[in-house]
């Protein structure tokens, strides 16, 4: 993806920031990777990651792990205000506290993501769409892949 606006989607210059995220497995378990896009308080790309994560990763790993990393670029960025919107139904309801972490290996990586959002003046977390998140899943993708971006 290259730098540019995002356009269409959401009110930009609110002061909120805006971290679409997304992870994936070749396998599930298989081979993971995170993606997520960062876009400023205008809607301009801030930010892009595309981070491989290994050779056993389930999906649902791979979407925390993109959340996590994501939330802890926007923190570096000094960002206070956020909107997160993932494709995983099962992470957002998590994160909500709609649904139990029932999951060991989920367990940890939920209580790193509430810490670091506890971080955050305001967020608001919010499911969309695979289609309304592709250029996360395309850097989710290339990373399970091994691929470089």
């Amino acid at each position: 993806m290259t730098a540019g606006r995002l356009e269409g989607r959401l009110n930009f210059g609110d002061g909120f920031w805006l971290l679409h995220a997304d992870g994936a497995s070749l396998g599930n378990p298989g081979s993971g990777g995170a993606g997520a896009v960062i876009y400023d308080d205008q809607g301009r790309v801030a930010a892009e990651i595309s981070q491989p994560l290994g050779p056993a990763v389930t999906n649902n790993e791979a979407e925390y792990q993109a959340l996590l990393f994501g939330l802890e670029q926007l923190l570096a960025l000094g960002v206070g205000k956020i909107r997160i919107r993932l494709d995983s139904e099962l992470v957002v309801r998590q994160i909500k506290g709609e649904y139990k972490v029932k999951s060991p290996r989920l367990a940890g990586l939920f209580r790193k993501a509430m810490d670091l959002l506890a971080g955050f003046e305001t967020y608001d977390i919010a499911h969309v769409r695979r289609e309304l998140n592709r250029s996360a899943d395309a850097l989710a993708s290339r990373a399970a892949a091994g691929k470089a971006v």
